[in-house]
């Protein structure tokens, strides 16, 4: 079961850019479709954000650690990634944890917590 994820979120299109955006964008979809196809990841999601000044949508790739740490090897994922770059601001991938991977974060966090003095 995936239990981290990758995050890929953006902002808005750089003015100018949005038709080699879309490109892009379909691009990546069809490379993820694909990694889903191959067992690479276990699954994506797509999400599309109404107009706010902060992010325009995001992509979470699902899968174990070791399958997203090798997909962030991968040439075509970073040149996706690169290609992102050039026609979207505010781009972003941070990795997470979802699932069983909740727990093992949470039980780091609470050996953290244990060593710092705690006030009220």
């Amino acid at each position: 079961m995936a239990d981290r994820i990758l995050f890929i979120s953006w902002a808005e299109p750089v003015r100018g850019r949005e038709e080699r955006g879309l490109e892009v964008f379909n691009d990546a979809l069809g490379f993820y479709g694909r990694c889903q196809q191959e067992g690479r990841i276990e699954s994506f999601d797509v999400v599309l954000l109404a107009p706010n000044p902060d992010i325009g949508g995001y992509m979470e790739l699902h899968g174990t650690p070791d399958q997203l740490n090798a997909l962030s090897e991968d040439m075509e994922y970073r040149r996706i990634l690169t290609e992102a770059t050039t026609v979207v601001e505010g781009m972003r991938v941070v990795e997470g944890a979802t699932n069983q991977g909740i727990a093992e974060e949470m039980e780091i966090y609470r050996e953290a917590i244990s060593k710092v003095p705690q006030t009220a």
